[in-house]
């Protein structure tokens, strides 16, 4: 029989609510805001935005799931998921997009289904706030 083999699982970093950050982060594995980050935060696993969380800045990630604010680019090379909360002022680039009713985006939006097949998406001149 064979054995089963595991995923490596990477550390689960968190920034609680009532906590400020004024800086850029890095990390290898996943990471949550719950609290306010002023600054960069390349995440090279998932990135999650409580519904309270406020971002002043980019994410860049692998896939990113937004319930919160985010004010600056969102770039994310496979899923971006915008919750009902979220509210985000900015571009947004990503593989894939997922948006639930009440989520509202000002920006443009680019789509990039991948390196084989490349398909791009842009808005210019039209900005609208859906909500």
């Amino acid at each position: 029989m064979a054995k089963p083999t595991f995923n490596e699982v990477k550390a689960l970093n968190s920034i609680a609510q009532d906590t400020t950050i004024t800086g850029n982060i890095e990390s290898d594995g996943d990471f949550r805001l719950d609290g306010i980050l002023d600054g960069i935060l390349n995440c090279k696993g998932r990135v999650v935005l409580g519904s309270e969380a406020r971002l002043r800045g980019e994410i860049h990630s692998n896939t990113a799931e937004i319930a919160g604010t985010v004010e600056g680019e969102i770039t994310v090379t496979d899923l971006l998921s915008l919750k009902s909360t979220a509210v985000i002022t900015g571009d947004l680039i990503m593989g894939r997009f997922s948006v639930e009713p009440g989520a509202r985006f000002s920006g443009i939006c680019k789509m990039n289904a991948g390196e084989k097949a490349p398909m791009d998406i842009e808005f210019t001149g039209l900005r609208r706030e859906i909500g």
